[in-house]
């Protein structure tokens, strides 16, 4: 019996309702735990630390099936570790999310008739905060109502007080040693939102657009290159072709005419264009594209931007004022009427960069933007990996992780919002630029200002293992849970989130790393494996689920699927199942209790242990180990299965089942298995409840007395192995499961019993003759029985007298009938694979699955032919 506070009487079986309802229990459980202060950490505990930080969610998200698989695998973890004795800190906290927020303001004043402009940038950000405090964290509820065991009184948010503080103090940190400047380059620019994005926001999909080939310059001196942009051409300052191109070496160091412009632009040779694509020669438009931006600092080109930050056209001519797409067509109908167009596809299907937050098309844009210096971050970060400070699982993701981190480039931080943390950069009448700390004034006087831009929420959240502990103050809660034990999160944003953590964590903690583990999950998708859209209409909330299922059946369904790195398909058939499961549970304790179930005192000594007993004693502390194992090396799909299979095929459906008889029988061999059923089951209930809660703590309660399963000991394996007993025991479940077959094979009613005979005489299965009638419905031979079938099965000769138990005569024509129609399938399907013409036109596909229906059609053949054999005789 586990040590556990305040212990109480066990609850009488009758006192819990004959069927589980999650409804009636998930909520008020959850507070209880959180009002006893179960999760929550003290730093001056001296037991060893555990930690992990939440991902923080955006303050304008709800509870979606990413959130609920990873945070049921974090709370899994965290539960686990407060049961093995560790002070457990799970972080929780959420994004300001700049763009999106902004966006929902913006929204709310549009439906007023105004914009952000006409309350001005102070008004509109106190109008942001009051959306927050109002509509905001909503996620934070559905985090209850999925049991996540988080310290609440550590709840943290990128904009509060002390992580300002922290974003100000990097900032001039980086600043003064040079890894934070301002320069301008092509970023990623959303003509709807009016800010620079993340490479993280901008989504691809594949749209319709077209592919038109221009030839440029008269006759001799002209070559054609093909666009989808057409509308960019306006910008160009050159035509690039490779070096070692012969057909037009002729060409390089010439100028030549730019259609629908009075400019001539020169023909370079640079070794980013590939010949082999296309014609061989790109237009180049510095301040439009990235590569063109990069030939074009090669080159000395200029960058002479067409558009505007509304993506409207300003070059002087006929398409100024259109906007992008407008005059797109434009420009190809102007270049179409000169004879210019050489080639058009249309439909031109290709990938296309859209604004995550209102879908827009992102433009490519030469920008004054302010940048992080990575390399040396990122090298550091690299090298925490590679010399197994911090290790990455699974381990074949270790490549992404290196391939962004060895190839980064400067990261662009600035965003022009008004939501967010504000770059603390001030601007002099002089052209001065001043970096001002957090404990520093800002310099004062005319013509000093602050830079309008905030900065990416990514910087702020990139110091969020240290940064929610208190830092730059050396709190104690810094000192005591950094760094973290493990983050959880999924593959798709190692290179974002995760690879700005490294190096903001080793840059201000002094080399020492955010955390020592990263475990990378998949992302969820749908039963057939496909990504979750609402434009596919296979989104799912979880909060649907939950009210249907129960929130341990959705963390069960998660959890079984989570292989480490792999996408994970889910159904709602597979959450049915997991509701059945937490049922399961629910009844064979219900079951258990009524029938005696104890942990009272210690386990009876092993000679007074049935073979039974210690077969699931044995199980029981195999599974332990097997759980163990796979928690550490984070297979919770493998241990998740292990734990049902344990639970439900062990224990439920067959030590519960054979105990049956020895409860009937009473004694001391029924005290002694009511004690070993109350021990696997509260062994059980504990392996469980880091991943389904609820049931779990509920009935453990109820067995045990205890306070409650979150504050009770992890099970440890005792070592106790008996294979003796196993082999005996899965001996036995061979014999009745052989016996149930034959039984179903005859078409017997499961209840119906049959006169049997069973040849037990020297085999160990002859102490469990009870269980075997009574679990294969098999009852004693009298004077007038005949054996009419025999079942030899392990040892075990089993005689039946089937007389007057069917109708042989009309079952020996039903499978005669069905014999035949097996034996016409597999005529057919051979006749089929023996056609070499068939074979030489069906598809793989095809063949495949005649194959398959003939290896289907010889086993039905081998059943019915078994099962007309075992009939009794005429």
């Amino acid at each position: 019996m586990t040590e556990n506070a305040q212990q109480q009487p066990p609850t009488p079986a009758t006192e819990l309702p004959t069927q589980y309802a999650p409804a009636d229990v998930e909520g008020p459980l959850y507070e209880r735990w959180v009002e006893r202060g179960y999760f929550a950490a003290d730093a001056k505990s001296d037991k060893p630390p555990y930690t992990i930080v939440i991902p923080p969610p955006n303050v304008t998200g709800s509870l979606h099936l990413g959130h609920a698989f990873q945070h049921t695998l974090m709370d899994a973890l965290t539960r686990r570790k407060r049961m093995q004795g560790y002070e457990a800190l799970w972080l929780p906290g959420m994004d300001h999310a700049g763009i999106a927020t902004q966006n929902k303001v913006e929204q709310q004043l549009a439906e007023e008739g105004k914009s952000r402009h006409d309350l001005g940038r102070e008004a509109f950000v106190e109008r942001v905060w009051r959306w927050k405090e109002e509509y905001g964290g909503k996620i934070l509820g559905q985090m209850r109502r999925l049991g996540d065991g988080v310290d609440w009184d550590r709840e943290r948010f990128t904009m509060d007080e002390g992580l300002s503080k922290a974003v100000q103090t990097i900032f001039k940190r980086l600043y003064d040693d040079g890894l934070i400047y301002r320069a301008e380059r092509i970023i990623n620019w959303c003509p709807r939102c009016l800010t620079a994005i993340s490479d993280i926001e901008v989504e691809y999909q594949e749209d319709d657009g077209e592919l038109v080939s221009i030839r440029y310059g008269e006759g001799e001196d002209s070559l054609v290159v093909a666009t989808t942009r057409a509308e960019t051409m306006l910008g160009d300052t050159a035509v690039a072709v490779h070096p070692d191109d012969e057909r037009y070496r002729h060409l390089v160091g010439k100028q030549i005419k730019l259609p629908l412009t009075d400019r001539t632009i020169p023909v370079v040779a640079d070794a980013h264009v590939d010949p082999e694509f296309g014609t061989g020669a790109v237009k180049v438009t510095p301040a439009h594209d990235p590569n063109d931006f990069a030939i074009g600092q090669r080159h000395g080109l200029e960058s002479i931007t067409v558009m505007d930050e509304r993506a409207v056209i300003t070059a002087h001519g006929p398409f100024q004022g259109l906007d992008r797409f407008e005059a797109r067509a434009a420009i190809v109908a102007a270049l179409r009427s000169q004879g210019r167009i050489v080639a058009e596809k249309r439909p031109y299907v290709h990938s296309v960069g859209h604004c995550s937050r209102c879908k827009t098309t992102i433009e490519p844009r030469l920008s004054m933007q302010w940048w992080v210096k990575v390399a040396p971050l990122a090298k550091a970060a690299g090298d925490a990996v590679r010399d197994g400070r911090v290790t990455i699982h699974p381990e074949d993701m270790s490549k992404r992780y290196f391939d962004w981190v060895d190839n980064m480039n400067d990261w662009c931080i600035s965003r022009q919002l008004w939501w967010g943390h504000r770059i603390p950069i001030w601007y002099g009448p002089d052209g001065e630029i001043v970096c001002v700390g957090p404990d520093e004034e800002p310099p004062t006087g005319e013509g000093w200002h602050q830079e309008t831009d905030v900065l990416d929420t990514w910087f702020s959240s990139g110091l969020w293992p240290f940064s929610t502990l208190g830092w730059p103050e050396q709190t104690e809660d810094l000192r005591r849970f950094y760094p973290t034990d493990v983050l959880v999160t999924g593959y798709d944003i190692i290179f974002f989130w995760v690879a700005r953590m490294m190096m903001f964590g080793l840059y201000a903690m002094d080399g020492e790393v955010p955390f020592k583990t990263i475990a990378l999950t998949g992302l969820v998708r749908d039963e057939r494996g496909k990504k979750m859209s609402k434009s596919f209409g296979n989104v799912v909330d979880p909060l649907d689920w939950m009210d249907r299922y129960g929130s341990d059946a959705v963390r069960f369904t998660l959890a079984r699927g989570a292989n480490p790195g792999t996408d994970v398909p889910i159904g709602e058939d597979w959450v049915q199942a997991s509701r059945n499961f937490a049922n399961k549970i629910w009844n064979a304790t219900r079951f258990a209790l009524m029938n005696g179930a104890t942990v009272d005192g210690p386990l009876p000594a092993p000679e007074e242990l049935s073979a039974t007993d210690r077969w699931i004693l044995s199980r029981l502390n195999q599974t332990v180990a097997e759980v163990d194992a796979h928690y550490d090396d984070f297979q919770f799909a493998k241990l998740s299965d292990a734990l049902y299979h344990f639970a439900w095929d062990e224990v439920f459906d067959w030590y519960v089942e054979l105990t049956k008889t020895t409860f009937q029988a009473g004694g001391r061999a029924a005290e002694v298995s009511k004690r070993v059923l109350g021990e696997v089951l509260d062994v059980t209930l504990r392996l469980l409840h880091p991943v389904v809660p609820f049931v779990t703590d509920t009935l453990w309660t109820a067995l045990t007395g205890g306070e409650s399963v979150v504050i009770a000991d992890w099970p440890a394996d005792s070592g106790f192995r008996d294979a003796d007993a196993e082999q005996e025991i899965e001996t036995l479940k061979s014999l009745i499961t052989e016996v149930r077959r034959f039984r179903a094979d005859q078409g017997l009613q499961p209840g119906q019993r049959v006169p049997a005979r069973l040849g037990l005489d020297g085999s160990p299965l002859a102490r469990h003759e009870a269980a075997i009638r009574q679990l294969a419905r098999l009852q004693p031979a009298g004077d007038s029985f005949t054996a009419t079938a025999t079942l030899p099965v392990a040892g075990v000769e089993v005689a039946l007298d089937l007389s007057g138990a069917i109708d042989v005569a009309a079952e020996r024509k039903r499978l005669a009938k069905d014999l035949a129609a097996a034996e016409k399938e597999k005529a057919q399907t051979s006749a089929k694979l023996g056609n070499e013409a068939f074979l030489a036109k069906a598809p793989e596909h095809v063949v495949e699955k005649i194959r398959t229906r003939l290896a289907k059609a010889e086993e039905d053949i081998a059943r019915i032919q078994a099962q007309l054999e075992r009939l009794p005789q005429a």
